[in-house]
């Protein structure tokens, strides 16, 4: 299994893996070694804290070492015509006739509260590569679905700068 991940997500969690190594890693070698001054370690609450919080940094660092590792790079979609990565699609959702305008992510970069839906969700699986005037079914789950028309696509950029379509 792999993750599909930009440059920019395999650059943003390799600046994670060094802060967590260089910054945290050592701050909490201290704090560890402070609390072992202290005395005795079967009620040492400081000691035994660190020594927690050691163990969920040092996760954090396989895990993201694991997704780097196993990850497969995807760029933007370049047909215009086509709902890819970073596109805003705007739809109108059947049921009640609104639009909604979201933007296609990865799944690191969702945000549904900003209206960033990742391509692996039912939303975004649905509606990726499809085009302007397509009827689409999202299926929720298998007690729920819903229609969408897909109205317009913009051309973005990872960061959401709307590109020229040429």
């Amino acid at each position: 299994m792999y993750n599909e991940l930009t440059e920019s997500d395999i650059k943003k969690m390799q600046e994670e893996i060094d802060y967590r190594m260089t910054v945290v890693r050592p701050r909490i070698t201290r704090d560890i070694v402070e609390a072992k001054a202290h005395g005795d370690l079967s009620e040492n609450a400081e000691y035994r804290a660190s020594k927690r919080e050691n163990g969920q940094n040092e996760g954090r660092i396989e895990y993201l070492q694991a997704m780097i590792r196993t990850a497969k790079i995807i760029k933007p979609n370049e047909n215009k015509n086509e709902v890819g990565i970073f596109d805003k699609v705007t739809v109108e959702f059947e049921e009640d006739s609104t639009l909604e305008t979201f933007q296609i992510s990865t799944t690191m970069q969702n945000d549904a509260s900003k209206g960033i839906i990742s391509k692996d969700s039912p939303f975004g699986r649905a509606v990726f590569g499809k085009k302007v005037g397509d009827r689409v079914l999202v299926k929720v789950s298998p007690d729920y679905s819903y229609y969408v028309t897909i109205k317009k696509i913009e051309k973005t950029t990872e960061n959401g700068v709307d590109l020229p379509i040429s």
